[in-house]
């Protein structure tokens, strides 16, 4: 049976693409620093191991790829999905909110990828970054959080053609806006309408459509595809820069 490592896997994406995996008959080693919700994510639900440990520590990484070799004895996927948002003007940002964004979304996945690569190699698998549409366009208030997505899209190149002589396959996903708990939290209703102008679909994405991509990545039908970002975003990013209200 082949085995996924989901790292954020308590919830959102992360969890999606953990039931994704398992409705395809993998078996998926579940990481989030929220012990707590990652118990109870995990609950119900076979062929699971639940991890709690942070991506940004470099031992506790060691110690997640070290869990999931005892528990399963291989690792054909790694996804590497945890990260934060943190969003505020350039002058408001001081170095230490910069630094915390890229220990989580840059560092982690640099260093969760380097962990994995061994066991990778062994089963010529397959590791999917997750990006986002603001690491391939600007946006107000996103300086290190676009930043870190950006550089994750350029990490995912480098891992591709580097590691591709060991049949490792490297891609990116860069999620558009996503009816996640925490996005309607936060988002107002003139948010929502703003992207639904701007998105040619008129709609947010799911975590399960989100899913789709990234497990399709890990996928043998995707034996071929590496080095690439794949934006699921309802065509956002292609939108460019022609008002919405022309499109009417």
């Amino acid at each position: 049976m082949k085995t996924a490592i989901v790292t954020g896997a308590a919830r959102g994406i992360g969890l999606a693409t953990t039931e994704e995996f398992l409705s395809q008959g993998w078996q998926v080693a579940m990481i989030d620093r929220d012990g707590a919700e990652l118990e109870e994510a995990k609950a119900g639900r076979d062929n699971v191991i639940a991890l709690p440990h942070d991506i940004s520590n470099p031992q506790q990484v060691e110690a997640s790829i070290h869990e999931t070799m005892e528990a399963f004895g291989r690792i054909d996927a790694l996804v590497n999905n945890a990260g934060v948002a943190d969003f505020g003007p350039i002058e408001q940002t001081d170095f230490e909110r910069w630094r915390h964004v890229m220990s989580i979304n840059l560092d982690g996945t640099f260093v969760m990828s380097q962990a994995a690569t061994p066991s990778l190699k062994e089963t010529r698998g397959s590791i999917v970054n997750i990006a986002s549409i603001s690491g391939l366009r600007a946006s107000t208030l996103r300086v290190a959080y676009g930043t870190s997505k950006a550089a994750v899209i350029a990490l995912t190149k480098q891992q591709a053609v580097e590691l591709g002589e060991y049949g490792i396959r490297c891609n990116a996903i860069a999620p558009g806006p996503v009816r996640t708990k925490l996005a309607m939290a936060v988002h107002t209703p003139d948010i929502v309408d703003a992207y639904h102008d701007a998105i040619p679909l008129n709609r947010y994405g799911t975590e399960a459509e989100l899913a789709g991509a990234i497990v399709f990545l890990c996928s043998d039908k995707a034996s071929y595809i590496t080095g690439q970002c794949l934006a699921v975003d309802g065509g956002f990013e292609a939108v460019g820069i022609g008002l919405p209200a022309l499109r009417g």
